[in-house]
């Protein structure tokens, strides 16, 4: 069906929106008046349900003709709409208003400014990111595919995201992971997993946690895929495989200080790249991966609990989908030294070279 003329094709935007976690009059107002201001046609509303999270009404939005899409709502909303728009052309804007607001960040959006993020839909510039796809067979061996924009995790990171007080989560915000964290860590088992990457021969190895993203930013600044960029054509990974509590402590010194502070300049790049410990924390890039798990392993995508799978084939569907941004934003969490990097990663390589044997590679299927 063709959409419908509205008023002599003057631009018009629609709202999707999550009742629950929006102040909708004052969202309304913020609309209305930048609505006014920009002569735009009146303003398309459309409410999110348990049943239908956002695809739904992104997807009629767009059958509707609208030229700009808000997303208001907490990181499943960004989610949802955005799976709902892939592909599209229409442009996504982000009103957030949940706790974690991972796109945002990642995409050094201001956060609680409704008016900023209003005005942003009616004259920001349009750039594309890509989106994230994982394929996925759930305990029940039923197969499913879901979009994601940030990052998705299994392991500790996925029993920690179920295990969240929702009404500390409430009061606290993203602190309330931690408390989480705290109270499940002793109970968390190793994970034990077969991948591939990219196509290659696959290789099994036992993680504590694996991180696979499209961005690198958690909650609270902290830059866990540092060389991540939401427009770069490549999934980043990350695997945590401490030993004991003392491999934890040099994750957190690697994803505090070294991807916060070293990674920035070329001299710390060269000084990560330069020691030769094997470390308990591995990265990896590329397209695909695609992951098997000796057991059915808790699963979370872009901060909601999806339950339990026994594989996940994960792919970048690049450039997939239009983010509408203040005029001044940078899409980029992290701007790296070219040359610094090209160096890292030569050193990286060998480092890689010594460690590939603590990874066993998996016999050729007969």
């Amino acid at each position: 069906m063709s959409a419908p003329q509205q008023d002599a094709r003057r631009p018009r935007a629609a709202v999707v929106y999550n009742p629950i976690k929006i102040h909708e009059d004052a969202v309304r107002q913020a609309v209305l008046i930048a609505e006014r201001e920009h002569g735009w046609a009146e303003t398309l509303w459309l409410e999110t349900s348990v049943d239908d999270p956002g695809q739904g009404p992104a997807r009629h939005a767009v059958e509707q003709g609208v030229d700009v899409v808000l997303a208001a709502g907490g990181d499943g909303t960004v989610r949802a709409v955005a799976e709902g728009l892939r592909g599209s052309g229409t442009p996504l804007t982000l009103l957030p208003a949940g706790t974690g607001n991972l796109l945002a960040r990642n995409l050094d959006l201001t956060l609680n400014d409704i008016a900023g993020a209003v005005r942003t839909a009616f004259t920001g510039s349009d750039r594309a990111i890509d989106v994230g796809v994982a394929d996925i067979v759930d305990a029940e061996g039923a197969a499913t595919s879901h979009v994601f924009v940030v990052m998705l995790g299994v392991g500790l990171d996925a029993k920690m995201i179920a295990a969240t007080n929702p009404e500390l989560k409430k009061k606290v915000g993203w602190l309330a992971y931690v408390e989480a964290v705290a109270r499940i860590f002793k109970d968390v088992n190793a994970v034990r997993v077969t991948y591939s990457l990219d196509g290659a021969s696959s290789r099994s190895t036992t993680v504590s946690t694996l991180l696979i993203g499209n961005c690198g930013i958690l909650p609270g600044n902290v830059p866990i895929l540092p060389d991540a960029k939401v427009d770069d054509g490549l999934i980043d990974i990350v695997a945590m495989r401490p030993k004991n509590l003392y491999g934890w402590i040099r994750i957190g010194t690697t994803v505090i200080w070294e991807n916060g502070v070293l990674r920035k300049s070329r001299f710390g790049r060269r000084l990560i790249a330069a020691d030769k410990r094997v470390r308990p924390l591995r990265y990896f890039q590329g397209r695909r991966a695609d992951l098997r798990f000796r057991g059915p392993e808790e699963f979370e995508i872009d901060g909601e609990e999806m339950g339990m799978i026994t594989r996940l084939g994960v792919r970048v569907d690049p450039a997939a989908l239009i983010v509408r941004v203040p005029q001044t934003a940078d899409v980029h969490s992290v701007k790296p030294d070219t040359e610094a990097e090209a160096e890292a990663r030569r050193l990286e390589a060998e480092e890689a070279g010594r460690v590939a044997a603590s990874d066993a590679p998996v016999a050729a299927e007969s």
